[in-house]
């Protein structure tokens, strides 16, 4: 037969196909597939059914397949062209029961296919309408999803029963994917269709809100461009969009309603991305420092240092570092300018100021924020303090740390541990916000009197700079640069209408404060003041005012402070003793008395145990030491001996008194006075060693 080469589709038997080519007398062709450069082993023989002659006068012919035959050896005819032999393969029609089984699944899989692909029947009825097997596998080359190489691999299959197997794979992969891809289309449809569907419901109800006066839709919207406006992180800003989302499902009308609200106010009031343009000066630093407040080298060096390092790590292009916080705790006396240093810390940085005073705080809930399941929630003062400041790079200001206190509710101090370690404040979580807060920018002063009472887990997370108190010049120098221009200005006065010599701040200082700080030496002037301008506003003294002593007790009133010390020394049995109290330096004087009755010790003063255990120890020395110290040893036997420390109404604890207490019992049993011009301060041994003190400077200052 004449071999007809068909190289982009495959005819089937039962097919009709035009083809433009030239088949001069034949009545019959075989249409053999090409399989890259070869030809298929398998073509399918069609009668040649009609010549036609196409425009521009090309020719054609109409091919009707009948069957299938095998392609033989192949020769070149007298006209040149190619024949090959073909054995002739009409399909048998098996009458066993798989095949009639293959036959209706094939049906059921086509008919699928046809439902999916929108047929409207005709095909269908004409799939139903092949009985033959072989003819209704054939129908899978009709399929415009089936690749070639399928269609000739079905073409080269002559068992009926196995050609109508591998239709019903091929049919059956099509389906699978028509399903999938209606899946797709319709998860996209149902999709966009929901949103198109909220879309116009939510534009009903801003309608409908917009008629009864309701304008909720306009609030969702407003936390909306809030929210894209605030420059949160993107998981705070994930949780404030799912939050926002609750509140736009649930309506105005529920309860729980404003509490969202609430807590996407929260959210968006912590200024997320706004940081203050920092002043990285150290020379601009420390003037600024040294104009606000005399003395207090220590304080002033670690903030220039901060400044210092902070500039050369920018200059320097180094990355920050989230573990390099600034946290210093001031621990020192009322008045000594703790918390105000604060503001000038500030002032000197560029930064934004907020103090938190944390005196008497007992709920854990204070630093750390309320869950949210409580009603009346609010995050804690730290997120306050961030919202008040504006920026995420504030100085801080914790005040009173050393007086947080603990009850049920939790500990306060415990919630700080976390705040003041900048290994972990770089992701510090609020209960009520619930998402994680950078610390590590902000710089946090924390203030104190006594670090004794400041948990030591704690304790160990700062960096403390003590503030000692002020020697009697330092006091006047502030007085002089400070305290006395800022009381004239509030008093009303001019420079000019008022002046006082350095004599007189000497006399104020030494006569009517005794103090560690400034405070009380503040109000006293401002006294002085209000005094002064009251005589300038009533007539009875003209300006310029100078002040002098007599001035001064006129405003003040007598003397309030003695050097009383030789007076109470004169008599044996009494010795000058040196503390440190929540208020600096202290001086103590420790009085000793025997009398008839059993051998005893008598301790008043509201003592602590361990001052208790001080006297104890002090009489003990004094009796196994009575040679060396000159006392008669029957000095000890049938008395009774007191020690008392004034001021009983002030609680007193602490090792250091060991040393007076011996000192006082030995000038008792010796009858020699103690010179008044010693103070003394140290914990006793039973061998009579003193140990190291502390507290050197304050204790200093109260001799002074």
């Amino acid at each position: 037969m004449l071999l007809v080469p068909v190289d982009d589709s495959v005819v089937f038997p039962t097919m009709t196909v035009t083809l433009a080519i030239d088949v001069a007398g034949e009545e019959r062709v075989v249409l053999v597939p090409r399989k890259g450069e070869e030809f298929a082993s398998v073509g399918t023989v069609a009668d040649v059914a009609d010549h036609i002659r196409l425009p521009g006068g090309g020719r054609a012919v109409a091919l009707e397949g009948l069957h299938r035959g095998r392609i033989g050896a192949a020769s070149t005819g007298p006209d040149g062209q190619l024949r090959v032999e073909v054995e002739p393969h009409p399909d048998e029609v098996p009458v066993d029961g798989k095949t009639r089984e293959l036959e209706r699944e094939y049906r059921a899989v086509v008919e699928e296919i046809l439902e999916i692909r929108g047929d409207d029947g005709r095909v269908a009825a004409f799939v139903r309408s092949i009985i033959e097997p072989g003819a209704l596998a054939d129908t899978a080359g009709y399929s415009p999803d089936l690749t070639y190489d399928n269609k000739v691999e079905l073409l080269e299959i002559l068992d009926v029963t196995e050609r109508l197997r591998r239709s019903l794979e091929l049919q059956r992969e099509r389906l699978t994917e028509l399903q999938v891809r209606r899946q797709i289309r319709e998860d996209v449809q149902s999709g966009a269709e929901k949103q198109q569907r909220e879309y116009f419901l939510r534009k009903q109800m801003e309608s409908i809100q917009k008629e009864l006066g309701d304008d909720d839709g306009s609030v969702i919207e407003e936390y909306r461009t809030k929210i894209a406006e605030a420059g949160m992180p993107e998981a705070v800003q994930e949780q404030a969009e799912k939050e926002l989302g609750r509140l736009e499902r649930m309506g105005e009308a529920s309860g729980e309603s404003s509490m969202i609200r609430s807590y996407l106010d929260w959210l968006i009031a912590v200024p997320w991305s706004k940081r203050s343009d920092e002043r990285l000066d150290p020379v601009h630093a420390r003037e600024v420092l040294d104009a606000d407040h005399a003395g207090l080298e220590d304080v002033k060096d670690r903030i220039v240092e901060y400044i210092a390092v902070r500039k050369l790590r920018q200059e320097r292009g180094i990355a920050e570092d989230k573990k390099s916080g600034a946290i210093l705790t001031l621990i020192g006396p009322p008045g000594t300018g703790k918390t105000s240093i604060g503001e000038s810390i500030a002032r000197a940085t560029g930064r934004e100021f907020v103090r938190m005073s944390l005196g008497g705080v007992r709920d854990e809930a204070e630093i750390r924020g309320h869950r949210r399941t409580y009603i009346g929630a609010l995050p804690g003062r730290l997120v306050r303090a961030l919202r008040d400041a504006g920026t995420m790079n504030p100085v801080i200001m914790l005040d009173e740390v050393d007086k947080v206190g603990a009850d049920w509710r939790g500990d306060p101090s415990a919630a700080l541990l976390e705040v003041l370690d900048p290994a972990q404040n770089h992701s510090f979580r609020d209960h009520y916000l619930d998402v994680e807060l950078d610390l590590s920018e902000v710089v946090f002063i924390a203030t104190a009197n006594m670090a004794e009472t400041i948990p030591a887990p704690l304790l160990d997370r700062m960096e403390v700079v003590r503030f000692d108190g002020y020697t009697t010049v330092e006091k006047v120098a502030i007085a002089k640069g400070y305290l006395w221009p800022r009381q004239r200005d509030r008093n009303g006065l001019r420079e000019d209408e008022v002046a006082v010599s350095d004599d007189v701040l000497t006399g104020v200082v030494t006569e009517y404060t005794r103090e560690a700080g400034v405070r009380n030496l503040e109000r006293t002037l401002g006294t002085l003041l209000r005094k002064t301008a009251t005589k300038i506003a009533s007539g009875k003294a003209t300006a310029p005012v100078e002040i002098d002593m007599d001035e001064v007790r006129d405003a003040l009133g007598r003397q309030r402070f003695f050097q009383e010390s030789a007076e109470r020394t004169a008599i044996p049995g009494v010795a000058t003793g040196l503390s440190v109290t929540g208020a600096g330096g202290d001086v103590l004087f420790i009085e000793a008395t025997s009398m008839k009755g059993k051998d005893g010790l008598v301790l008043t003063g509201q003592l602590g145990d361990v001052m208790k255990e001080s006297a104890r120890i002090a009489l003990s020395y004094v009796r196994g030491h009575a040679d060396k110290l000159g006392i008669d040893e029957d000095a000890f036997d049938g008395r009774e001996f007191h020690v008392h420390v004034p001021a009983g109404a002030i609680p007193k604890d602490g090792p250091s008194a060991g040393i007076t207490m011996t000192t006082a019992l030995a000038s008792l049993l010796s009858g020699r006075p103690v010179k008044h011009t010693v103070g003394m301060t140290g914990e006793v041994t039973l061998q009579g060693r003193v140990l190291p003190i502390g507290g050197l400077k304050q204790k200093v200052l109260a001799a002074h």
